[in-house]
Parts: structure tokens; sequence; C-alpha cells
């Protein structure tokens, strides 16, 4: 069964050179990535991850290694791979979308505001095709004092293009044809904004559509987001940089994408 690191060197995902110091020998990636994902799985601090029986070095190097590799881009890169995977399998349909957001409890205040910056979660996913699960394309974090309606723009511009099914000419795809979202999105801007991207909305409307059915098309969005937090360093903010948890949120959707791979096609 393929792994992370498997894909990593299929598609030759530039990794930044390691620097030299002297010192101990480097630690391995594959030791180094096996931390950082048992870090995100577990959530346990970095003083206690199990550096022994995983061979990763010591915490402080699988920390650094995924802040590195998220400074190069390796995580989006490989979320853009398995991606990639699943549009030629045939496993994403582009005519429906759906939006939402989920906000994280933060530890830790930032430095530069006297209250808590929790963060949100704002993600964009993407259908599987005939059956679930549906896959995250993309997302953005940003504070929890801002408002749905504001992130939308940028929620669909950080969808990465994705190739289609094998034998299919055309360039890679990113925009849906339909955008659902609940009744936070219901603003004359948001749909213009939509509307400019080629994507109908499909946005419930204030006072008019009851609530009871807004999950005919958006339970989705709401099970990937469980999905996400399900990862346990996702769902307290514990990380003082915005960076690693964005980080360890990109490595948390690869990971998604990765278990849609490996399960049997109905």
């Amino acid at each position: 069964m393929p792994t992370i690191t498997s894909y990593t060197t299929k598609c030759d995902l530039t990794l930044p050179p390691p620097r030299r110091y002297g010192g101990r020998p480097r630690a391995d990636d594959r030791a180094a990535l096996a931390g950082i994902v048992y870090q995100l799985r577990t959530g346990v601090p970095w003083r206690l991850l199990p550096t022994r029986q995983l061979g990763c070095g010591s915490p402080v190097t699988c920390r650094r290694r995924l802040r590195d590799w998220q400074r190069a881009g390796v995580w989006r890169r490989l979320h853009q791979v398995l991606l990639d995977q699943l549009g030629h399998q045939g496993q994403l349909d582009w005519s429906r979308a759906s939006l939402d957001s989920v906000s994280v409890r933060a530890k830790r205040g930032l430095p530069d505001r006297p209250e808590p910056d929790r963060p949100r979660q704002a993600r964009l996913q993407v259908p599987s095709a005939g059956r679930p699960p549906w896959h995250p394309a993309g997302g953005v974090l940003v504070g929890a004092n801002t408002h749905d309606s504001m992130l939308l723009e940028r929620v669909v511009d950080a969808v990465m293009p994705v190739k289609g099914p094998r034998g299919r000419p055309g360039r890679p795809r990113k925009r849906p044809v339909k955008l659902h979202g609940d009744k936070g999105y219901d603003y004359p801007r948001c749909r213009r904004v939509l509307r400019r991207r080629g994507i109908t909305p499909r946005i419930a409307r204030r006072g008019i559509e009851a609530s009871d059915r807004l999950g005919r098309h958006r339970y989705v969005a709401e099970r990937s987001l469980a999905w996400l937090v399900g990862y346990r360093r996702l769902q307290v903010r514990y990380e003082r940089r915005a960076d690693i948890l964005l980080g360890f949120a990109q490595l948390a959707c690869a990971l998604i994408c990765l278990r849609s791979l490996h399960q049997p096609r109905v």
C-alpha cells in the first residue's frame, strides 16, 4: 500500500536542502514525517513525542521539519498531488461543491492581541463522484472574529487546480458549477463574487428558506470538517504560529485524500 512518502518520491516534490552545522547525523526525512503524522493524529505535546519508538530524532527535529516543509510549500503540493490522483481516477465531481467553516478554540493568545485569537478554518469542499467522501480542495486560516462572508473570495481562489480523468483532454479545473452555502453567505457581494468566476451560487436566503433543508447538499461539508478536527492536533490551537497550524491542516487534508484513494470503489 503506498504511503505519503512514496507519493512524495513518485511526484518528485522538492524538499528544502538540509542545513549543515556539523554535529550529529541528520535524522531521516521518513522518520521525521512519521513523527509529524503521529503528532497530528494524537495531539500529544511535542515533549512527549515517542522519538525512540519512532526513530524520528527529537521533537525539535520534527517541529523544524514541519516548519521548513511548510515554508517550502511541501504540504500544499502533496495535497494537490493526491487531488490529481483522485481526479485521474474520476472520483471528483465538479457539478456541486459546498462551503463551510469551523472555529478552533485557542489555548493561548497571540502576542499582539489582548484576547486569544481563535482561528477559523474555512474549507471549500469538493464532492466525489457517485459516492462519499467529499474531499477538501482548499482553505484559508484567519481569526474567528472574521465573518464567513468575508472569506468567500479568498477560499474560492485558494482552490488548487485539479487534473481530470485520464484520457480526457483539457486544462486542470478549479471551479465547480454550483457552490452551496448557508445563510451566513446571503449577501449580494457574495453572489457577485461567484458569478464573476462562472460559479452558480446556491446560497440559502435568510427569512425565506427553512434551516432544516440546508443540510440536503451541505452536510458533506460539515462531515469533512468533522474529519479534519478528528485529528486531535486540530481540535485545540496550542501553536502560537499560524503557519504551523496551517501546515497541520494541509497535512490532514492530504491524509483524508490518501485514505479515499485506498478505499475500494463500488
